[in-house]
């Protein structure tokens, strides 16, 4: 199936078939909450990518509770390289100061949201020779830098991503503060689930529009300039997800594969009902419970 799969895709590096999860239990990341009683899907990781370097040390890792939640190929680079890789043609905005020059980027999938997949806002900061912002924690009445991100319901916006600050020792008060000073980058990471955009119907709209404020008070050694807000808007497009040729998923306006899944699909079911013969079963009918249950809350609601 590998084999095939690889090269319908033009996959060009070895895929492992790990059919008795005996590679996933060796790296730890067998998924424990899901039992024998949950048929096919017993066996399975969770969902994740380790970043290796040219020597094989690990020096990244991303791994989520669901499959519905994964990281932008350029996030991997991004980890790869120890900075974000902005492309030339992600979608930009920019403010103009002399003191402060902000840049924000809509970071990956080409500045498309698709669902659960994450991509980055990346507010990048170059500061005038001499000036710094405030990291935090800071004393009342200062401003620290803050970046906020909104957008419509079932846009997930998760914590930014900031730079280690230093520390500036004002002798003259005796007071030390965090601050970040010449160029550096925060990172948002944003992500859509079903209720903005699904993998189990068509698309409600094709574009949403997502806003990021930034809010800071530039200072050097002997002044503070006035605290001030930035807005920046992204006109950002929907994407549907790639599924694959599989009855159970065709229909619902996604974005379908080219290799037709079926056969191998049957073969698994077999092989799990061979090695769990109550377990298909005791699954649908788990399902089908819990199927019962959330129809029934929404009534309730």
């Amino acid at each position: 199936m590998l084999r095939e799969f690889a090269e319908k895709q033009d996959i060009p590096f070895r895929l492992l078939s790990d059919i008795d999860s005996e590679v996933i239990r060796q790296y730890g990341i067998l998924n424990d909450s899901v039992s024998k009683d949950d048929g096919p899907l017993y066996g399975i990781p969770y969902p994740g990518v380790y970043v290796a370097d040219e020597a094989g040390v690990v020096i990244a890792k991303f791994f989520h509770d669901t499959y519905k939640k994964r990281d932008s190929p350029e996030s991997l680079i991004d980890a790869a390289m120890g900075r974000p890789v902005i492309a030339a043609d992600a979608p930009s905005a920019q403010g103009s100061d002399e003191d402060v020059r902000i840049t924000t980027y809509f970071h990956g999938g080409k500045g498309t949201l698709r669902q659960g997949v994450i991509r980055n806002v990346v507010v990048h900061v170059d500061l005038a020779n001499g000036m710094h912002v405030y990291g935090e924690p800071v004393p009342e009445g200062m401003i620290p830098f803050q970046v906020e991100v909104e957008g419509p319901p079932g846009l997930v916006v998760q914590e930014a991503s900031k730079p280690p600050s230093k520390i500036l020792r004002l002798e003259s008060v005796g007071m030390e503060l965090p601050v970040m000073s010449g160029s550096f980058d925060v990172v948002v990471p944003v992500y859509p689930v079903g209720e903005l955009a699904s993998e189990t119907r068509p698309l409600d709209m094709d574009r949403t529009e997502i806003e990021v404020r930034v809010r800071y008070q530039a200072c050097n050694d002997e002044v503070c300039l006035m605290p001030k807000t930035e807005t920046f808007r992204f006109d950002v497009e929907l994407d549907v997800i790639d599924i694959p040729k599989l009855g159970m998923h065709l229909g619902h306006g996604q974005r379908e594969g080219n290799f037709d899944a079926s056969s191998h699909m049957l073969r698994l079911m077999l092989r799990k009902v061979r090695q769990n013969p109550l377990g298909l079963p005791k699954f649908m009918w788990k399902s089908m419970r819990l199927a019962r249950e959330a129809k029934r809350r929404q009534q309730a609601g």
